[in-house]
């Protein structure tokens, strides 16, 4: 099984009680991927993470450096390089992307993760072999995937 990048909207929903629903299916889909040894993430998702949880979810900074500490040694992460600024920014240019999405599918494209599960892009849009899913739409089978 080819590995899945997650992104960084499936790590805040874990954190966010606010939205039970989508915690729910985020919980249930790390704690699958993990079990799996089939996601990943980037270092853009959990720079992402910190911000988003600390800002506005209002989380402790402490409980949030530890659970990227606690992902790090459970999903392999990504370094964020220049050759994917790089290709962030042609995916700019070449397909209207904003940017830090882009930079998310470099990520994908260049160490050849050929799914990316996040809402942020079209469901079943593939760009240049690499496949985006919304795990939070109402059709999404995680079983699929697997």
């Amino acid at each position: 099984m080819p590995p899945i990048l997650m992104d960084t909207n499936i790590l805040v929903y874990v954190m966010d009680a606010h939205n039970p629903n989508q915690q729910e299916k985020a919980i249930a889909l790390l704690v699958t991927l993990a079990r799996k040894r089939l996601g990943c993430l980037s270092t853009q998702n959990l720079a992402e993470f910190m911000n988003a949880t600390i800002n506005k979810l209002h989380l402790s900074p402490t409980h949030m450096i530890e659970q990227v500490e606690s992902w790090q040694h459970i999903f392999v992460v990504y370094d964020l390089t220049p050759q994917i600024v790089l290709e962030a920014a042609r995916g700019v240019r070449d397909h209207q992307l904003s940017y830090y999405d882009a930079q998310i599918w470099a990520a994908a494209q260049l160490n050849q993760i050929p799914v990316v599960f996040s809402e942020d892009f079209q469901d079943g849009q593939t760009l240049e072999g690499v496949q985006f899913a919304n795990p939070f739409a109402s059709a999404f089978n995680l079983d699929e995937w697997l």
